[in-house]
């Protein structure tokens, strides 16, 4: 037992195992804010779990989208769906997607982060390897590619268990920069996907199965190479996260326990903020592809759609360590108010009367509105352990059993609210390409901005004004 270790334990009277912080194991006893345990101890047992948790979480977000840019290939290798159809493609994974993670919330913390990632992690293959071979007989069905697409949004549910699990491992202090890393470089799989895709298809090296023939370009590719690329990642990453990661027992808690979120206001009104900022990001990133083809087709898809969310997924790891250090909801408030810029810069830009719109305009508007989600993805997302740990702890003395209990209380409500507002929001991923597919562009662009409008008012009368009741 380290010096400090020992130190931890005479100052608080608990006796710590140090076998169970190894790799693979259950840990027992978890005191983040123990500084003595913390700096001898925790960080490093938080940090391994948090690296091995961010590849995995990327690549399942990776799974999520990859219909974001399937979708964009396949009338030009002979599918014929309609363009509503794409979109819809591209939609579906977002319902999927929102709805599992409903469940993976409450879930994830009862089973652990070690087997609930590794075990989520290996699952995955099945859709994978599914359209990898389904996208190689143009005859296929749309029913059948439309459950495939289905499945791949289990890979979007995986956001929930991983933010839920990870905060429980860090400080107060450090849980908006350790969501941020672990939300932020997760995100990235949006744009890996969407950057890699275009360049794996051309290679019939890794080709399994026959190639075909893109009537738009002229050359043979591979399409089901977006799918097959990923199936021996994805083994390793569930090996990775079953050997190296370890499972809470402190974190372990029943749906009886949980649902009492459901009670609280905080809940409902962090939820409508986060649909607002990750409802964005997510949804944008699955249409904007989609977008680009239909009303810019002279622009390449492949060369632009991915910096959008690759921009977003590094601004939510910056705006949880800004929120760190300025405050959650004035990071909040100032992610909205851009995001609506963005998005009347993005109407103004968009074709109209029949002329051709100006792209640079279009996607300069769309990088900032990515930007600013990101920000705000970041910066809610600290704001929850901080309005549940403000409430719960009012008025308590550290250090004395009330106090104890009041923030075990906290830390399973903040991971569950963090989960739940996290699944609700996965449905701008269904929605937003859904409003593309039935709307004209420029109406749904409007609706965006009257509802940032209220998550404006939102966020300063509960969280940011002088004298909020909430304030984060």
């Amino acid at each position: 037992m380290s010096p400090a270790v020992q130190e931890a334990t005479a100052t608080t009277g608990q006796s710590y195992d140090l076998d169970q912080y190894r790799p693979g194991r259950t840990i027992s006893d978890w005191e983040p804010e123990n500084e003595l345990f913390w700096q001898s101890t925790g960080r490093r047992v938080a940090q391994r779990n948090l690296w091995i948790a961010v590849p995995a979480l990327l690549v399942a977000f990776v799974v999520w989208q990859v219909w974001s840019v399937t979708a964009t290939n396949l009338t030009d290798v002979g599918f014929s769906f309609s363009t509503s159809q794409l979109f819809w493609l591209t939609a579906i994974p977002g319902l999927t997607g929102g709805t599992a993670r409903i469940f993976y919330t409450f879930l994830g913390p009862k089973i652990g982060q070690r087997t609930f990632t590794a075990l989520s992690t290996l699952v995955l293959i099945v859709p994978l390897i599914w359209l990898g071979f389904a996208i190689q007989d143009t005859s296929t069905p749309y029913a059948v590619m439309a459950t495939i697409a289905a499945l791949c949004g289990i890979g979007g549910a995986n956001f929930s268990s991983s933010l839920a699990n990870i905060g429980f491992f860090f400080p107060k202090r450090e849980k908006g920069n350790a969501t941020g890393i672990n939300g932020g470089l997760g995100n990235l799989g949006v744009s890996v996907v969407q950057l890699l895709t275009p360049i794996v298809i051309t290679s019939s090296v890794i080709a399994i199965g026959s190639g075909q023939h893109n009537a738009k370009t002229g050359n043979e590719v591979f399409l089901q190479n977006a799918a097959f690329l990923w199936v021996p990642v994805l083994i390793v990453l569930a090996v990775v996260a079953w050997f190296g990661q370890n499972n809470l027992k402190t974190a372990s808690t029943s749906f009886s326990q949980q649902k009492i979120i459901f009670k609280r206001k905080q809940t409902w009104l962090m939820t409508w903020l986060y649909v607002g900022t990750f409802g964005s990001f997510i949804g944008f990133a699955a249409a904007l592809p989609m977008l680009i083809k239909t009303t810019f087709p002279d622009y390449s898809v492949a060369t632009y759609a991915w910096m959008g969310p690759a921009l977003g997924a590094l601004a939510r790891w910056a705006g949880g360590w800004i929120a760190d250090r300025l405050g959650g909801a004035r990071v909040t408030l100032l992610s909205f108010v851009g995001m609506a810029a963005s998005i009347i810069g993005v109407i103004n830009f968009l074709p109209t009367g029949g002329g051709s719109g100006n792209f640079t305009g279009f996607f300069l508007c769309f990088l900032a509105a990515f930007f600013f989600s990101g920000i705000g993805n970041g910066s809610t997302f600290r704001q929850i352990p901080v309005i549940f740990r403000n409430q719960h702890l009012k008025g308590l003395t550290e250090g004395t059993p009330e106090h104890a209990k009041a923030l075990k209380q906290t830390e399973m409500e903040a991971g569950a609210v963090t989960g739940f507002t996290a699944a609700i929001a996965a449905y701008g991923f269904f929605f937003i390409p859904a409003l593309f597919a039935n709307f004209a562009v420029t109406s749904a662009m409007w609706g965006f901005v009257g509802f940032y409008a209220s998550c404006m008012v939102v966020t300063w009368w509960f969280y940011a004004r002088r004298g909020a009741e909430s304030p984060s």
